[in-house]
């Protein structure tokens, strides 16, 4: 019954070309841990703790720093229609004045996600937060937003599809209120944390806070909602990829929340989400463990003279290896990196790359990892004694 009474109250509410003053607060008045909801959150869970223990097993954690978060950031950007390559981004991780502007936006997601965490060190997640985020991924100041006229509309027929609420006052008061939901001191502590996210996220999005950025900072919360809960320790779920493969239904489902009231398909949603993109990184996670073994059994056996775990780790921890980074771990002076990445090129490891006016050791077998579904690994052929 609260469920029906709520979707009339919606419906007579809300209208798509007018500011909609009247979104409810948090939390939301229908029972939204149903049956299938929670079946649902057991099966989620499950697979997002099997992702922790995972993660904190891979010997080289850096590994998964340094790459899941720029996938993410990929595609998430790509939700937004600002679309650049996974390779791009791993190219300019470390020289981005020579990047593309899509590329520079999506290097900047990843910036404030890894500053987002960092960030939770010191604060809960707030609408400062958001704020922090948002400017760091636009790369200009972004407060809450003040001035009307924010509308979404279909980019094809140019149609409004939905007219956020306006004020300041307003919309810091929906925002503060969101905090209290995110972290349960509203009532709504009895709720799953993954439940709460998912409502949290709808509800982060109907606000529409700032001119632009919302769905890219909305995302990045996601993800630090996950750390902040413990429920991950870093940020390494790549839930942006199922948004991609369903883009159509994340928006068509957000958009059914607020006409219709419909939270149950929402939320499962974001559940299924969440499962299936923690067993595609637990699947990947296990494919970068084997490749790192075949490595360093590879050099240990074939190329002894090469081998080093540490300089293995720094081939490991993102797919563009440059001498500057196996100097600046303290492995060597610029002559030696150069000749040991030289080396693993002579070994078919690496693959040497120009990028400007230096040169990029590709790690080819670890960016078809990262990039690829399948997890099919090339052998090594040996070509001659380093």
């Amino acid at each position: 019954m609260l469920q029906k009474q709520h979707n009339r109250n919606t419906r007579k509410a809300w209208h798509p070309d007018q500011p909609y003053n009247t979104l409810p607060m948090l939390p939301v008045p229908a029972a939204v841990e149903t049956h299938d909801v929670l079946k649902q959150c057991v099966r989620s869970r499950a697979l997002l703790a099997e992702l922790k223990i995972a993660a904190s097993l891979i010997p080289n954690p850096a590994v998964l720093i340094s790459t899941l978060p720029l996938l993410e950031a990929q595609a998430s950007s790509e939700i937004e229609n600002i679309v650049t390559t996974a390779d791009n981004l791993f190219r300019h991780l470390e020289a981005d004045d020579d990047a593309d502007p899509a590329t520079r936006e999506a290097l900047r997601y990843r910036a404030a996600l890894l500053e987002g965490v960092q960030a939770l060190t010191a604060k809960p997640l707030s609408t400062g937060t958001a704020e922090m985020i948002c400017t760091r991924i636009k790369g200009v100041e972004m407060q809450v937003r003040v001035q009307s006229g924010t509308r979404i509309a279909n980019s094809t027929t140019g149609q409004v599809i939905y007219t956020p609420p306006e004020g300041d006052d307003r919309l810091r008061t929906l925002l503060g209120n969101w905090g209290s939901f995110v972290h349960a001191v509203d009532g709504s502590e009895s709720l799953d944390p993954l439940v709460r996210m998912a409502v949290a996220h709808y509800q982060f999005e109907a606000i529409h806070p700032f001119t632009d950025g919302n769905g890219r900072t909305g995302r990045v919360i996601n993800s630090l909602f996950l750390v902040e809960q413990k429920l991950l320790a870093q940020p390494i779920l790549y839930l942006s990829r199922y948004i991609i493969a369903h883009k159509s239904d994340y928006y068509r489902l957000l958009l059914e929340v607020t006409r219709d009231g419909a939270w149950e398909p929402w939320i499962l949603y974001i559940l299924r989400g969440i499962e299936e993109t923690a067993a595609w990184t637990l699947d990947k996670i296990a494919a970068i463990r084997t490749l790192t073994t075949l490595t360093t059994d590879y050099l240990r056996t074939r190329y002894p003279k090469l081998y080093d775990r540490d300089l293995v780790d720094v081939i490991f921890e993102q797919p563009y290896c440059r001498i500057r980074n196996v100097v600046n771990r303290g492995l060597g002076t610029r002559q030696s990196a150069s000749r040991y990445l030289h080396g693993m090129v002579s070994a078919g490891v690496l693959r040497e790359v120009p990028f400007g006016r230096e040169k990029l050791f590709l790690h080819s077998r670890l960016l078809t990892l990262l990039t690829q579904d399948g997890n099919d690994i090339a052998p090594f052929v040996t070509r001659r004694q380093a």
